[in-house]
């Protein structure tokens, strides 16, 4: 009988021989909300976990269409809250200190280190210093002993190339279309290899354009298949008007926007699955928001005349109400159903890994 194989010889000597090479899984332990419980559920298959440290996350979308408002507000706001330090890099000269204090974000330097950047090379020598430094300290630490940092771009559409300038300064206003969607995979393909082990994360917005394919009517990423591909979390967002008032009540009048969300990439949940959130312009986004939409299509809420019906599997309570007072969330109706949805899940899940563990054990007693 063969000797069996041993893996902790070869596990040393390829640690010592291959520079930077991690040994194992680096699931994420650390996650944070973007402020929805839905579009956190479409991202992660879960209702309290929203985008993940060790990764890349992209939010694309048109200009308004609430890119920002995630990414620097509510997402940063959320990792402040988990004692999350935030590294802000503004690309667009757009983010003022005082509507991020209307967003409740802290701009302490204990909190938040914002840097104002223009080009593509700054920004990957910015991480990749800030990566070497960290490696150093913090390689040997125990990974609860390392500080979690969240890196924050908005956004990676408006970067530069050294050949943009160099084409403007002379006048020349033809772009660097060749060399920027190459420069922009390769800042995110070495940010998730960097990253990996540690309590790390790069959230960036993007942008996007109509697309001339009547085949794929979707709008398309500015960088390229490459970028998108090197991504581990990518959210499509278009601009809807919000034509209803603070109690629910259509209107002709325009009262913010409705970010219309869609999840086209994500490693632990499936995707192309979509959310429209609310983001009225004086109460921000509700983190019930869409919801209601959700369960409903989901098969847990129905229709039942005017009203949405949901009947509690554990309690066999029914709650019925009309749909401004589901969306409001009103006797904490929402936060019955989801936990009782998770409950279920979970139960779901249990019985799957229980039939699959009897079929293997069935198999082997056979053989």
């Amino acid at each position: 009988m063969a000797r069996p194989f041993d893996v902790s010889k070869f596990r040393k000597a390829i640690t010592k021989s291959v520079p930077g090479l991690s040994v194992g899984f680096n699931d994420p332990d650390t996650w944070i909300s973007t402020g929805n419980y839905t579009l956190n559920k479409l991202i992660s298959n879960e209702f309290d976990k929203g985008i993940p440290l060790g990764k890349v996350t992209v939010l694309a979308g048109e200009s308004g269409a609430g890119k920002s408002f995630i990414a620097a507000g509510n997402v940063v706001r959320s990792a402040q809250e988990q004692g999350i330090f935030v590294i802000l890099i503004d690309t667009e000269n757009a983010l003022d200190e005082k509507w991020l204090h209307a967003l409740n974000v802290d701009t302490t330097p204990e909190k938040l280190l914002k840097l104002n950047m223009s080009m593509i090379d700054d920004v990957a020598k910015t991480i990749s210093d800030f990566m070497k430094d960290y490696k150093a300290e913090y390689a040997e630490a125990e990974d609860e002993d390392r500080p979690k940092v969240l890196f924050v771009v908005d956004s990676l559409g408006m970067l530069l190339t050294p050949t943009d300038v160099d084409q403007f300064n002379k006048g020349d206003m033809k772009g660097d279309m060749g060399r920027k969607p190459k420069a922009l995979t390769s800042l995110v393909r070495n940010t998730v290899n960097m990253f990996g082990q540690y309590n790390v994360g790069l959230l960036a917005t993007n942008h996007t354009y109509a697309s001339q394919d009547m085949f794929d009517p979707d709008d398309k990423i500015s960088g390229g298949q490459g970028f998108i591909y090197a991504s581990s979390i990518v959210i499509a967002m278009r601009k809807l008007k919000l034509k209803v008032d603070a109690d629910g009540n259509k209107t002709s009048q325009v009262f913010g926007i409705r970010a219309a969300c869609k999840v086209m990439k994500s490693r632990y949940a499936k995707p192309f699955e979509s959310v429209q959130v609310e983001i009225p312009y004086e109460t921000g986004m509700s983190p019930y928001s869409g919801l209601t939409d959700f369960f409903e299509a989901k098969g847990l809420l129905k229709k039942s005349g005017n009203s949405l019906e949901y009947i509690s599997p554990v309690t066999g309570e029914v709650i019925k109400m009309f749909r401004k007072p589901w969306n409001a969330n009103k006797d904490g109706a929402l936060d019955i159903v989801m936990s009782e949805y998770d409950n279920d899940v979970a139960d779901a899940e249990e019985e799957i890994m229980d039939n699959i563990e009897e079929t293997t054990t069935e198999v082997v007693n056979e053989s």
